[in-house]
């Protein structure tokens, strides 16, 4: 008798666990992400080759993340705690929710999303042989009666934090106030419900510890810790297993990658006023590890960035008290949004001061360069080119490649410019600025053809901004016409570099006779005495096309070295084109 009630029970189970599986969608162990659907794609095969049930899904962030399940919430507990100890995923990997997930990838041409759970792989507590046991539906020892006794022994941040918990699982969307009404005590019912316990609205001591062990999960896969800097006078909670220290450089205490999850970070602090915060605020958007794309903000005593780009995820505090500066920086991986956001709370809310400011000297024995600010990677463009201006609301005109392919096209690094028309079979492009600008020259092109054999001078960035202002380089016109006889182009025997391309070409009286053009890039190599340059004519003709008019000069008599260059000056701009 006893074997065939065990015999129904089991039947009972099995079937309500598959009904269960196929209302529940579960949840997964996302066990890393990656930026491209290739990298993405390669990973997930190898994981497969190892362990069952791989999926792969495209993330709201734009990455591909690679897990495994769908699994029942404590399966897929076990699964993390089993994996993570054999060492066959990822220290940091943790659980993800259907609601994150987007197009499947991985296998091709699966759709598991919302179809139930699947079994654990992993083997469950052993257990005497011919015993059926099934999960208690209260703890062994915690009644109700004494879980609500053990509740009241709570601190009200304590029961903060629960609710703060539920909410971060989805069970709870009201107020964080500490109180436990019918709302919060529905959203435990909830969660207990989910987690396979008796929905009684009330967690018991094991519960409210695996509650919160989930909610701090995040943190504690990378060794989130108090940490004080005596020097820079900053207390604060720290991924300690993201990143570790590395030295001083004022005004930043340096901390690099310490794992694989390739996270880095800075403590600020510095004595100054609101000018010196200013100052920093620009600094800091000059910087490599600041992305160009995200929110940023310059209020009184305080500025907060945010930078997306190139695979990471950027975040910078800092505020003056006292006349001292003291913030921080996160740089974070971009498709671990979640985690990012949970270390960055933590570190935001726990961040306290003493008065100690780091020592200005701080560093002064580092490495020295053009390219780095105290330690920091300035950030580059892409490419970097020359212009000119065309009129007097700051429209100018560049060479093609210098557009080509940007995310951001801006003047001298921070004047923000916008394509109005590109002429692609003479490699011309004419530019509007996102603000009006009030140029100290504007080009003055010549009404007459120059001339064979004529002077003329370019005036470029020929070492692409590194001399902080353009130079004049001199030659001839050796051509009217282009290699090929093409109009709209002449020759120059003129010996120019790449970033004088899009320069003015200017003739003795000042006035500008076309544009310099990169060499062909149909894989020919021109003499080194050889320029091609776009001839004002046609310069003209494209600049109508934008609904602008160029300015004709005046042939007057031969101008003084002086006078060009002053002209010249005030007209040529670098054109920087950024990822």
């Amino acid at each position: 008798m006893t074997r065939v009630f065990s015999a129904i029970l089991l039947f009972l189970v099995v079937g309500l666990r598959a009904a269960s599986a196929q209302q529940d969608p579960g949840v997964w162990v996302q066990i890393e992400a990656q930026p491209t659907l290739q990298e993405a794609q390669e990973r997930a095969q190898a994981y497969a080759s190892a362990l069952p049930d791989v999926n792969g899904f495209r993330l709201n962030s734009g990455w591909y993340a690679i897990v495994v399940g769908p699994y029942a919430r404590p399966d897929a507990q076990q699964v993390l705690q089993v994996y993570r100890s054999e060492g066959q995923i990822p220290r940091d990997s943790f659980i993800a929710f259907s609601s994150g997930l987007g197009q499947q990838f991985w296998p091709v041409g699966a759709n598991v999303l919302n179809r139930g759970t699947v079994a654990a792989p992993v083997a469950p507590v052993a257990q005497a042989e011919d015993t059926l046991t099934i999960a208690p539906t209260q703890d062994a020892d915690e009644t109700r009666a004494q879980a609500l006794q053990s509740e009241r022994l709570l601190t009200a941040q304590e029961r903060r934090n629960l609710q703060t918990a539920l909410q971060a699982a989805g069970f709870y969307n009201s107020t964080i106030d500490g109180a436990f009404g019918q709302g919060t005590r529905r959203s435990m019912g909830d969660w207990q419900r989910f987690n396979g316990y008796e929905a009684t609205g009330v967690l018991t001591t094991a519960q409210r510890k695996a509650l919160m062990d989930d909610y701090n999960a995040p943190l504690t896969s990378v060794g989130m810790a108090r940490y004080s800097d005596d020097a820079a006078g900053i207390t604060m909670d720290f991924p300690l297993g993201a990143v570790s220290f590395d030295r001083y450089e004022a005004p930043f205490v340096h901390f690099n990658s310490a794992s694989d999850l390739n996270a880095k970070a800075l403590l600020i602090s510095q004595d100054g006023d609101k000018r010196t915060l200013r100052a920093l605020y620009e600094v800091m958007q000059s910087l490599e590890i600041v992305p160009l794309n995200g929110p940023r903000e310059l209020r009184g005593d305080r500025f907060t960035l945010e930078g997306r780009g190139n695979g990471v995820v950027s975040f910078t505090q800092a505020r003056l008290t006292d006349g001292k500066i003291k913030g921080f920086t996160l740089v974070w991986p971009e498709g671990d949004e979640a985690r990012r956001l949970r270390v960055l709370a933590a570190m935001a809310s726990s961040f306290d001061t003493t008065d100690a400011v780091l020592d200005a000297a701080a560093g002064l024995n580092a490495e020295q360069s053009i390219d780095l600010v105290s330690g920091l990677q300035i950030r580059k463009p892409r490419l970097s080119r020359s212009g000119f201006f065309a009129d007097d609301k700051g429209t100018v005109l560049t060479v093609s490649e210098a557009v080509e392919n940007c995310t951001r096209i801006t003047l001298d690094g921070d004047q923000e410019v916008r394509l109005a028309v590109a002429d692609d079979e003479v490699g011309v492009a004419v530019l509007r600025p996102a603000k009006a600008l009030a140029p100290m020259s504007v080009a003055a092109f010549s009404p007459a053809l120059p001339r064979l054999q004529s002077d003329i001078a370019v005036s470029g960035f020929s070492y692409q901004g590194a001399l902080g202002a353009p130079t004049l380089t001199f030659g001839q016109v050796a051509d009217v016409r282009g290699l090929n006889g093409e109009a709209g182009v002449k020759r120059l025997a003129l010996s120019a570099l790449p970033g004088d391309a899009g320069g003015p070409v200017f003739n003795d009286s000042g006035n500008v006779v076309g544009m310099l053009l990169p060499p062909p890039s149909e894989g020919r190599s021109l003499p080194a005495s050889v320029s091609l340059a776009a001839t004002g004519e046609r310069l003209t003709e494209i600049l109508a096309q934008a609904g602008v008019s160029g300015l004709s000069g005046e042939e007057t008599t031969q101008i003084s070295p002086n006078e060009l260059s002053r002209r010249a000056t005030g007209m040529t701009v670098l054109v920087h084109c950024w990822e």
